[in-house]
């Protein structure tokens, strides 16, 4: 059975707080009780500027389900997701925008995925009602993430989610790293899966995308990279990009050998400082590279407890045990 717990992180958001609340408790009274039950909505007030927290505290008095928390200031949505998972209760998460684009009633068909297998069930609006200078650059955003991440979503921007809870036990999220919770699931083993879903034009407030925010989108993408191909093994990354780097130094070296052979005077020649430099710089990334394995060596790859799904033996499951930095339970 489903427990579910929805986070909305919210920001300015006034207008909505009272109506979505409505319209989730309306969906949840729409599906067997049997399979799902709502166990909190939970609103993470990210530093809004207006009476956001004070329409969250009145649902909080008209509606026992439904709990508030209040950020000093403005963290990023990343922060306010990771302050209401970690205050959730349910074994099922849903996230969800503030703004009344998200549709409640989607949430069901969100946990039949759920229960079809999916760790992770990522919402697509495949039909959108926001302005072209938002959804291009979303949309190059998507392809670009889904080529190198090796996820074959439609929409990583979307904020309407479902996650198992042991999802959020292995991923922590900080920056802008919200967008890439399923790469990031993905790389530690979890199943992602995508489901089409309705998009309402925006009623009240503005939107707070912007050409910032898609450019910090495209470094934190680098992020993702570094961390999910190269978390245990820096070494390659650093080891990698020093060797390339030690390999142009040298053929530009040899080139200049071959003139010096022929005849040709090299000592004032710009490339033969320019092969010098590639070289040395080469050398330190690689021993950077080598420093960072033993870091990694020394406190230990501290991701069994993620990649390993269940135990089974003649006395039943057992549970999942981690292994700390020395090899020790």
């Amino acid at each position: 059975m489903h427990i579910v717990s929805i986070v909305v992180p919210v920001k300015d958001e006034q207008d909505t707080v009272r109506e979505l609340v409505v319209q989730i408790e309306a969906a949840f009274d729409q599906m067997d009780g049997a399979q799902a039950s709502l166990k909190e909505i939970i609103f993470v007030d990210d530093g809004s500027r207006d009476n956001t927290w004070k329409e969250i505290l009145s649902a909080t008095s008209a509606h026992p389900c439904v709990k508030g928390i209040r950020l000093r200031r403005n963290f990023g949505k990343a922060a306010a997701l990771q302050a209401g998972v970690s205050n959730a209760f349910g074994n099922t998460i849903v996230t969800m925008d503030g703004d009344l684009q998200d549709d409640p009633k989607e949430i069901s068909r969100f946990l039949d995925e759920i229960r079809n297998g999916s760790d992770v069930v990522s919402g697509w609006k495949q039909v959108r009602h926001d302005p072209l200078g938002k959804t291009l650059p979303s949309k190059l955003f998507n392809l670009a993430t889904a080529k190198v991440s090796g996820v074959a979503l439609h929409d990583f921007n979307c904020g309407f989610k479902a996650y198992r809870r042991e999802v959020f036990n292995n991923i922590r999220l900080y920056g802008e790293l919200h967008r890439f919770i399923p790469a990031l699931a993905h790389a530690t083993g979890f199943k992602v899966s995508e489901i089409v879903v309705q998009h309402h034009p925006r009623r009240f407030g503005k939107s707070k995308y912007g050409i910032g925010r898609l450019l910090k989108g495209f470094l934190d993408l680098l992020t993702v990279v570094t961390i999910t191909k190269f978390n245990s093994r820096p070494g390659h990354l650093f080891g990698g990009l020093g060797m390339t780097v030690i390999a142009i130094g040298v053929a530009i070296f040899l080139y200049l050998c071959v003139l010096w052979l022929g005849g040709e005077a090299i000592g004032g020649r710009p490339l033969l400082l320019v092969s010098t430099l590639l070289m040395i710089v080469g050398v330190q990334f690689t021993l950077f590279g080598m420093v960072a394995e033993l870091i990694v060596a020394a406190r230990g790859d501290g991701r069994d407890a993620g990649i390993v799904a269940e135990i089974a033996s003649s006395e039943g499951g057992l549970p999942v045990k981690s292994l700390d930095a020395r090899g020790e339970r």
